[in-house]
């Protein structure tokens, strides 16, 4: 059920929490205990700058590991927090550190995990880059990070909420998404597509 190279580590490794809406896993602040994978639900990783204002970070659903950067860190540094019933174990982080020292498969696919979220949150920079707001949340969409609400993903690519259920409205309306639900979108055409009027 885990991925790997979590799905090398002992049993007794690993924790079962059982959150109701609204629970946390970890707060901002907390004392790291492990990385987490859910297994039903959904998790919202969410920081407080210190001006006040929630940031998106990840949001995590089934089949989802999060606070793996938690292992080289002694506190948390954001709120983990189910936004619906959910279901998530937790990996002792005293557990993978010390599979990570004794094997060295174990500790070069955990470094190509690692590598593989920097390269997820560069993209993230890259969208924050883009000034548009319609096709910031195009791109947003088209790449899968829409995985949460659209509140959710508002803050997660730097936008308010009312900016992005905007866009999408518009988005939509051209053609470029498709709307199958509520806060349930997919790519249809491609933007240039869009601009050129072409079915």
């Amino acid at each position: 059920m885990l991925p790997e190279p979590f799905d090398l580590l002992k049993e007794d490794a690993n924790t079962i929490l059982i959150l109701a809406k609204g629970d946390h896993a970890f707060r901002q602040g907390d004392k790291t205990r492990g990385v987490f994978f859910v297994v039903s639900g959904a998790i919202c990783l969410t920081r407080m700058t210190e001006a006040g204002a929630a940031v998106t970070l990840q949001n995590a659903k089934a089949g989802d590991m999060f606070a793996e950067a938690s292992l080289y860190s002694d506190h948390y540094h954001c709120d983990a927090v189910a936004v619906a019933p959910s279901q998530v174990i937790r990996l002792s982080k005293s557990a993978i550190q010390t599979r990570q020292r004794e094997d060295a498969v174990f500790s070069e696919r955990l470094t190509k995990r690692l590598a593989t979220q920097v390269q997820n949150y560069r993209q993230l920079l890259t969208l924050h880059a883009v000034k548009s707001a319609r096709e910031r949340v195009y791109l947003a969409v088209a790449s899968g990070r829409l995985r949460g609400s659209v509140t959710q993903l508002a803050s997660e690519i730097g936008l308010t909420k009312e900016a992005c259920y905007r866009a999408l409205k518009d988005l939509t309306d051209q053609g470029a998404l498709s709307k199958s639900g509520r806060g349930e979108y997919a790519q249809r055409k491609s933007l240039q597509e869009t601009r050129m009027g072409t079915k």
